[in-house]
């Protein structure tokens, strides 16, 4: 039979495993006002108090998410959004509003670091796989020192050695290096190469390159004169009276041979790059 002494060690263990965080309020009266008021200025105020008193267990909340790469200030507004749908969905007959809140508000956070904290976007699916794939290299490094191979990972995760690779490219794509960053460090402090300086740049001349190979047949196809005026003019740089004295035309004539001649040309170019699109 208990004794008195058992009995009090009993309900001291019971109130310890009962007991509630210091940032839980009880609220259970006011969700229940809140349940029985319409629409209007009163059952807004009754939401916001309730928000307002439960806002420090929100922001505990976010503080177990600090060190992953986002903004302490965006997190715990990430979990007072949380909270505003656990105070909106909550009903009294689901038990305590700590029990209920604190899964919603995780919920929000976790879709918040899977939709808007990854440098570069990754499929839902991609995420898991990643992190499946982090949580079993991890348990393999802490058995044997060393990367472990695909094949190893796959036994580990329960995937296949495709979906283990596919994690594998996914744990690089949560956070972006700075283009400033050294590529190795130097003993000296003289700075070293950055990324930006290895990264290629879109080349101007591409552009011309393609017009030129365009226009090339078409340059071929031209009259022996109107050829030969576009060489004087755009090739060896002369002036339309020289090239007018040379053809024995006028210098108006060469004008209007150049104008129309490049305006044949262009068009040409256009409709020959039109069929091909």
């Amino acid at each position: 039979m208990p004794t008195a002494r058992t009995k009090t060690t009993r309900t001291t263990r019971t109130a310890r495993t009962a007991r509630v965080h210091d940032d839980a309020p009880q609220t259970t009266a006011a969700f229940e006002r809140l349940h029985t008021l319409p629409e209007g200025p009163e059952r807004e105020q009754l939401r916001a108090d309730l928000v307002r008193v439960w806002l420090p267990m929100a922001r505990r909340l976010a503080g177990k998410y600090r060190n992953r790469g986002e903004d302490s200030d965006d997190l715990r507004q990430v979990a007072a959004l949380g909270l505003v749908k656990a105070v909106d969905r909550y009903e009294t007959a689901r038990g305590a509003f700590e029990a209920f809140a604190v899964p919603t508000i995780n919920g929000e956070i976790k879709r918040h670091f899977r939709d808007h904290a990854w440098t570069v976007h990754v499929p839902r699916r991609v995420q898991e796989l990643r992190n499946r794939v982090r949580v079993a290299r991890r348990e393999l490094q802490a058995r044997r020192p060393g990367e472990p191979s695909l094949a190893d990972l796959a036994a580990q995760c329960g995937l296949s050695e495709d979906e283990v690779a596919d994690g594998l490219k996914a744990l690089d794509a949560y956070s972006a290096l700075s283009l400033d960053a050294e590529l190795q460090a130097r003993p000296t402090a003289e700075d070293g190469p950055t990324l930006a300086d290895v990264l290629g740049s879109e080349d101007g001349a591409f552009d011309t390159v393609d017009a030129r190979e365009a226009v090339k047949p078409v340059l071929r196809a031209l009259p022996e004169r109107e050829s030969r005026i576009l060489y004087m003019r755009f090739f060896q740089d002369m002036p339309q009276r020289r090239i007018a004295e040379e053809l024995g035309i006028s210098q108006m004539h060469v004008s209007r041979l150049i104008n129309r001649t490049c305006t044949r040309v262009r068009e040409q170019v256009t409709v020959d790059h039109g069929a091909a699109a």
